[in-house]
C-alpha cells in the first residue's frame, strides 16, 4: 500500500460538466488566478478570498509566459463557498484586476493501490 501523491490535477470544466462529475466523485472547488501582479503574496490572496469562505490551499506560482506575473491555485472549502466569490467577479486584488477561473480538484483518499 503506498500513499496518495502529493502533486494536484486542477480541471477547468463548464458548470454542466462539473454537476455531472459531481455525481460520480467527491471535489474541491477553486480558482485559477492569473495576471497577477507580481507584488501579490499568499497572504495577499488569503485575505481577499477569505470574504467568501475557508480556504484550503492556496499556492502562487511565477507565470511560465510572463515574468512580471503570477499564476494562483485558491481552493476553498465547499461548492457554494465557490460559487459566492465566483458571483462576485470581476475580481481585483490590490488594484488590479486578475483573470478567475473556476476549477475543480478531485478529492483523493490517503492510499491508492497501484
Amino acid at each position: 500500500m503506498e500513499t496518495a501523491p502529493q502533486s494536484r490535477v486542477f480541471i477547468s470544466l463548464s458548470k454542466n460538466h462539473m454537476a455531472g462529475l459531481s455525481h460520480y466523485y467527491d471535489m474541491d472547488h477553486g480558482f485559477c488566478i492569473t495576471e497577477l501582479n507580481s507584488n501579490i503574496s499568499g497572504g495577499d490572496l488569503h485575505a481577499y478570498f477569505n470574504q467568501w469562505g475557508n480556504i484550503t490551499m492556496c499556492d502562487i506560482k511565477a507565470c511560465p509566459s510572463s515574468p512580471e506575473n503570477k499564476l494562483a491555485f485558491v481552493m476553498l472549502s465547499t461548492k457554494e463557498e465557490a460559487d459566492r466569490a465566483d458571483w462576485a467577479g470581476p475580481h481585483r486584488i490590490k488594484g488590479t484586476e486578475c483573470k478567475v477561473r473556476r476549477i475543480v480538484n478531485l478529492k483523493v483518499s490517503g492510499i491508492y493501490f497501484s
